[in-house]
């Protein structure tokens, strides 16, 4: 797993969690991490491995012992499959959850799933579909595009599918950010984990910091990260801007 820090003179540790195929080289992972590092954070970034036999062993363990290892508490954001893993974490103070893959999307259905995770092989073999722009979000580049994973192995699947069947009960203040468009995860255990006033819903894809309106929910990322859901639960900031409504609804 790779893992790089992010302004070491930081004024307060903040722990990231990326998706699966995120790399810190992509231009919208970049702007996302300029922000936190200009709000006064020393950001650890965590890339996830592609492929994982296992994973506690692959993913889940090498960062519960580096966070282990703070002095003190720290701020947790996390996307997509890194929800996956941060919500077994320890020690966070604030957690806050961008469309976290906590069940795969609605298109994959679970007897196909079940049938593909029973294939005895790590070898990636199962072509990746539908991680395009419509479906990640308008101001995904041609190199973030170009560099994503191309293929999925069976163990991974199970070892996804096992992974979300054991999710822990999510922190009583964690906050998501979701799009009811996001072709790439289930919504319904977002919905069965987390109240209502503790999700902020944006129009477009399935990264917020690939969105068009990303700036319009930059504010309330980081005070979510600095107050918790303190924040969202007095105040309404999930409507959607004319920007949003400019997204492409996946077919």
């Amino acid at each position: 797993m790779r893992h790089r820090i992010f302004n070491e003179d930081g004024d307060e540790e903040l722990v990231f969690v990326m998706g699966w195929g995120n790399r810190w080289t992509h231009e919208n992972v970049s702007w996302l991490i300029g922000k936190l590092t200009d709000a006064g954070y020393r950001v650890h970034a965590f890339e996830l491995p592609t492929n994982i036999e296992d994973f506690k062993a692959d993913w889940l363990e090498p960062i519960a012992e580096y966070v282990i290892e703070f002095d003190e508490e720290y701020q947790l954001l996390a996307h997509s499959a890194g929800a996956l893993v941060a919500q077994a974490l320890d020690g966070a103070d604030n957690h806050v959850y961008l469309s976290p893959w906590w069940g795969f999307s609605e298109r994959y259905p679970d007897l196909l799933l079940e049938g593909v995770s029973k294939v005895p092989t790590t070898f990636p073999c199962i072509p990746v579909r539908g991680m395009d722009r419509d479906a990640l979000g308008q101001k995904a580049t041609d190199h973030q595009l170009a560099t994503m994973p191309r293929w999925l192995s069976p163990a991974f699947i199970r070892e996804i599918r096992h992974a979300q069947e054991e999710l822990l009960a999510i922190d009583h203040d964690a906050v998501i950010f979701c799009s009811l468009r996001d072709p790439v995860v289930s919504l319904r255990p977002i919905g069965e984990r987390v109240p209502a006033e503790h999700i902020v819903v944006y129009s477009g894809g399935h990264e917020l910091f690939s969105s068009r309106a990303r700036d319009h929910y930059l504010e309330t990322l980081l005070a979510t990260l600095e107050d918790g859901a303190a924040v969202v639960e007095t105040d309404d900031r999930s409507g959607a801007t004319d920007e949003d409504e400019e997204e492409t609804v996946p077919a």
